[in-house]
């Protein structure tokens, strides 16, 4: 039953994604449906008794055609990622390239155990409903499930108290699927203020206190990202960044050890977990935007040729 509704579902948004709701005219027919309501309807008559009863509204149909192109690329989007998935959960070996920054997490736990000082990790500055947020919070749970395993305490300052929340059922849920639950101490994930200057200077402030002898700085940051990543340089840990911010990639590439790019930070808890659904998921985005390039390449040439074809798309 599962397994079909997950085959469905799919299947049944692909449908509505380009079938407008009942009683909702289609957006290129607005005008043409309003100008054949004009043309249908009679004048009122100009005298004292009761008017006469007008056409009703003429319902818009359930099948747009101009989303016909949107539903297919849908479609074929839904089942790319549909077939991956099933090709991971059967075992298959899908191939992701090497992400030095990710390959270097278990070096980095593993000095921070081997010098007996904590793991600093920092989630950014954006609240959790952002998307780098939701990327750091995922492989803050890999991270925590090394520190588990190798009994090394794990720090984290938070900015917002919903991520701050956030962080701390993700850590101890790690920490009690590698069975060290006694090892969660709700101290070290805390709050520190809202200010984006105050929270740098809170974070740099446990890097001198603390000492730690590994630092994640993987989220969403703005201006303060050099104070970090310089601030942790001086005190001889190995780091690890990850941001979409391209504004403050410079900084984290000079002064970090390993800087993860763009949507290698949304891959990262994929690549340290290797869960089947998000290996195929990831796996069928990637081919899915293959598929893309690939046609924009077709369309470009046939433009090149003189062929246009936006009219076939009409």
């Amino acid at each position: 039953m599962r397994r079909a509704v997950r085959l469905i579902l799919p299947l049944v948004l692909f449908l509505f994604s380009f079938c407008s709701a009942y009683g909702q005219p289609a957006p290129g027919a607005r005008d043409t449906l309003a100008a054949a309501q004009e043309a249908i309807t009679p004048a009122p008559a100009v005298s004292e008794g009761p008017l006469a009863p007008t056409t009703p509204p003429i319902p818009a149909p359930w099948f747009e055609v101009e989303r016909l192109p949107v539903g297919i690329a849908t479609l074929a989007f839904g089942v790319t990622i549909l077939f991956f998935i099933a090709r991971a959960r059967r075992g298959a070996d899908l191939y992701i390239r090497r992400i030095a920054g990710l390959e270097a997490v278990d070096e980095a736990v593993g000095r921070a155990t081997e010098m007996g000082r904590p793991i600093l990790y920092s989630p950014g500055l954006d609240p959790m409903e952002e998307v780098a947020t939701v990327a750091s919070i995922n492989i803050l749970g890999q991270v925590a499930r090394r520190a588990g395993q190798y009994e090394t305490r794990l720090i984290m300052p938070n900015r917002d108290a919903i991520v701050m929340t956030v962080a701390q059922e993700v850590v101890r849920e790690a920490y009690t699927e590698v069975g060290r639950p006694d090892l969660y101490d709700p101290d070290d994930i805390y709050y520190t203020t809202q200010s984006q200057f105050g929270y740098a200077a809170a974070v740099v402030g446990a890097m001198l206190r603390e000492r730690p002898a590994t630092n994640f700085f993987i989220g969403h940051f703005y201006a303060e990202s050099l104070v970090l990543a310089e601030t942790g340089n001086s005190t001889g840990a190995i780091q690890i960044a990850g941001t979409d911010s391209d504004s403050q990639l410079p900084f984290f590439i000079t002064a970090c050890d390993y800087t993860l790019i763009g949507e290698e930070l949304y891959a990262g808890s994929v690549y340290l977990s290797r869960e089947p659904l998000l290996l195929g998921a990831l796996k069928g985005q990637d081919v899915a935007k293959l598929m893309i390039l690939a046609i924009l390449a077709l369309a470009t040439a046939l433009r090149w040729a003189g062929i246009d074809v936006r009219a076939w798309l009409q």
